[in-house]
């Protein structure tokens, strides 16, 4: 079973819209390090809910990886990694940090627990109930 993932982009640097028009891309520009920890394990086939920083926060797309992680080319440091992504379709809705923060069921999150953190695993259950918050 392929894990999944949610990755945090602020829109106005790269935003889902763009993942679509491109098709796929290269993830990258990841510093932190649970992020970068969280990168590393990331397999090709995984599913991602891309997730809008800034003034959306929100949920508003779903990704796969094309790739497993591997040393960004542009950088001499080989810790700093980065991924293939492809766009596989706008969530029906966005679901929004407001929405998420409200569902019991999600308290133990990391998108509410670890605010910060620009790259997490999603469990099964998180998946389901934010597809479902989206119209699935």
């Amino acid at each position: 079973m392929a894990n999944r993932w949610l990755f945090k982009t602020e829109p106005s640097v790269y935003s889902y819209q763009q993942l679509e028009k491109d098709k796929k891309t290269t993830w990258d520009g990841v510093k932190n390090n649970l992020a970068l920890k969280n990168l590393n394990d990331i397999a090709k086939g995984d599913q991602i809910l891309i997730y809008h920083t800034g003034d959306e926060k929100a949920a508003v797309g779903v990704a796969r990886a094309l790739s497993g992680a591997y040393p960004d080319p542009s950088q001499k440091n080989p810790r700093m990694l980065v991924v293939d992504i492809e766009a596989v379709k706008p969530l029906p809705r966005p679901v929004t940090l407001a929405e998420v923060k409200t569902n019991s069921k999600l308290a133990n999150f990391d998108l509410v627990r670890l605010s910060r953190l620009s790259i997490m695993k999603v469990s099964e259950e998180q998946w389901n109930i934010i597809e479902t918050m989206a119209g699935r």
